[in-house]
């Protein structure tokens, strides 16, 4: 693993789906290894499923938001949300997304279309190096589908940009966690590190 001076992660998603549990998640695992962390968050609407975005910084960084094109990696929960943060990848962005698409009021109630998942990919392609996760099946495999956040911070951890080990942030994962739900969260961490491995999107 290369060590990066500094570490820029965005992740995005909708409200519900745990985005900002993740990025305390990883804040908890900087602070473990006396990594220089901040981060930031933005949730408006986040409770009526609108957007939720945290940025996470670590190492040699000053201020919690990422510069524009300067992400090492955008972990999106949702499809449509990585798009909407394209402007902060470069062409070695990892894109690291789930393919289940929550489908806003907007598209519920007729008013609009969601694209197709290969449409968005396909986009997402032209900003940088994307990787799709089905977070939901194999959520479903580990035991929860509560544990979709987990699964995507199992990829991240594949991306191998992170300031420490995946053994590191796992442990921080299950710490916070009752005894009886540890099993299912671990599978679902390794899940997600075994789906990122085979992900990459390459059409």
């Amino acid at each position: 693993m290369t060590m990066l001076k500094q570490t820029n992660i965005v992740i995005a998603g909708v409200g519900g789906q745990g985005v900002i549990t993740a990025a305390n998640i990883l804040g908890k695992a900087a602070v473990k290894t006396n990594t220089y962390i901040i981060a930031s968050e933005i949730h408006g609407m986040a409770q009526r499923g609108g957007t939720v975005n945290c940025m996470v910084r670590m190492g040699d960084v000053a201020s919690p938001l990422v510069p524009t094109g300067c992400a090492h990696v955008i972990l999106s929960l949702e499809p449509i949300e990585a798009l909407r943060y394209i402007m902060y990848a470069n062409k070695k962005t990892q894109i690291i997304t789930d393919i289940n698409p929550v489908i806003p009021f907007t598209v519920a109630v007729g008013g609009e279309q969601y694209p197709k998942l290969e449409e968005v990919c396909a986009e997402l392609k032209r900003y940088g190096i994307v990787y799709t996760v089905d977070a939901l099946h194999v959520a479903r495999e580990a035991g929860a589908v509560i544990t979709k956040n987990i699964v995507m911070l199992g990829a991240l951890a594949a991306s191998e940009v992170l300031p420490f080990s995946s053994d590191i942030l796992l442990d921080t994962i299950l710490e916070a966690i009752p005894e009886k739900y540890k099993d299912v969260n671990r599978k679902a961490f390794e899940g997600g590190m075994k789906a990122y491995h085979t992900s990459k999107y390459e059409r």
